[in-house]
């Protein structure tokens, strides 16, 4: 027969077939790490990362660049609705440039 402490499971003896939990616990903090450092030496040594930032803002402005009131009034709407990322230069942090 089981009996039982203040706060705790019950105690079983050995012939009680019912299953035991055990505690399970995985730390994955070295994989991360050794996954980031993969990430960063397949980038290879060449990377610029500030140079890849002034080149995704220069994309963003050149694709919504010449655009008549019309549709730029159409991108402002979709913007504001979360459709189409905000430019490089007015996340949700910064205010609106118009």
């Amino acid at each position: 027969m089981a009996t039982m402490a203040s706060n705790t499971a019950p105690v079983t003896g050995p012939a009680d077939p019912s299953p035991q939990l055990v505690d399970f616990s995985v730390d994955l903090t070295a994989d991360e790490l050794r996954r980031r450092a993969e990430v960063v030496a397949a980038l290879g040594p060449d990377w610029d990362p500030l140079a890849v930032l002034r080149e995704e803002r220069a994309a963003y402005a050149l694709l919504y660049s010449g655009l008549d009131a019309e549709q730029q009034r159409l991108h402002d709407d979709l913007v504001a609705a979360g459709v189409l990322p905000a430019a490089p230069d007015e996340g949700p942090n910064r205010a609106a440039a118009h």
